[in-house]
């Protein structure tokens, strides 16, 4: 696509400041940079969504936002901890908003395997009400919420897994498919034994955030990803990020000799 942009996800691990890391994205030829909330909230120096925004301009990058997953699971069977997860939801897309983002990725959440089949059932019954109001939350707000497919875990049912499990989801969902969209991940996609062309063929145009990085196939290992250009060239989505353990990996990544902006913040801040 003519008009798609590649970029990076600011990662807590990184240590750098908004601005720093919009600079070192810019520095490495890129033009878009993704915000996990949770990671933003607790960075000590994280400006406003209007000032992120402004920031933004001022490097010309796009943006787009991941709502939380650390701590919140929208497909829990706790009702409480279901609405919570959902406000979470619901605050980043008006900080994406605010921002000027125009897309926010969220997870389908999960459940232990452990629990009975009644709970594993009411769990998934969960997670689609919580989709289908943040969707339409979405919807109201003018920003796209993109429905990412989450890699196997051993010890949790996650909902959407597998091209079959994410097109369920979002099926059962009565909103636009402007305001209820895909992010394919295609280092979840491997480590789950699926080609992610196997997501084109089902999502297609409806892929709009696609997450770059690699591993062995054993793990969800987040490893740079020299062959991605493989990737933007066959799958339609207009945000490609890649999700890295270091700066350093996204520069290994795109074959630039760039160094890594030194983190400045510490436990002690």
């Amino acid at each position: 696509m003519s008009e798609s942009r590649v970029g990076a996800a600011m990662d807590i691990r990184f240590g750098v400041t908004v601005e720093e890391f919009m600079a070192y994205v810019t520095d490495l030829g890129l033009d878009h940079v993704e915000f996990k909330s949770e990671y933003l909230a607790g960075h000590p120096n994280t400006p406003d969504p209007e000032r992120v925004g402004e920031l933004a301009d001022t490097y010309g990058v796009t943006l787009s936002y991941h709502a939380p997953f650390r701590d919140w699971n929208m497909g829990s069977y706790d009702e409480t901890v279901r609405q919570d997860s959902v406000e979470r939801v619901k605050q980043t897309i008006d900080d994406a908003a605010a921002a000027g983002a125009t897309s926010v990725v969220v997870h389908g959440g999960s459940v232990p395997h452990r629990y009975p089949e009644w709970v594993r059932q009411r769990a998934r019954e969960n997670a689609r009400r919580s989709l289908a109001e943040c969707a339409q939350y979405a919807q109201l707000v003018g920003v796209s919420l993109c429905l990412e497919n989450q890699p196997i875990d051993e010890n949790k049912q996650r909902h959407t897994t597998s091209p079959a499990d994410l097109a369920a989801m979002i099926e059962e969902v009565d909103v636009p498919p402007q305001y209820l969209s895909v992010t394919l991940d295609v280092g979840h996609a491997k480590v789950n034994d699926h080609d992610y062309r196997e997501f084109v063929e089902r999502f297609g145009h409806r892929i709009r955030v696609c997450h770059l990085h690699d591993n062995d196939g054993t793990a969800d290992q987040h490893e740079p990803f020299p062959g991605y250009e493989s990737v933007v060239r066959s799958v339609p989505a207009n945000f490609f990020v890649f999700e890295m353990k270091s700066p350093g990996d996204v520069a290994t990544s795109v074959g630039a000799d760039v160094t890594a902006p030194e983190p400045e913040v510490s436990a002690d801040d």
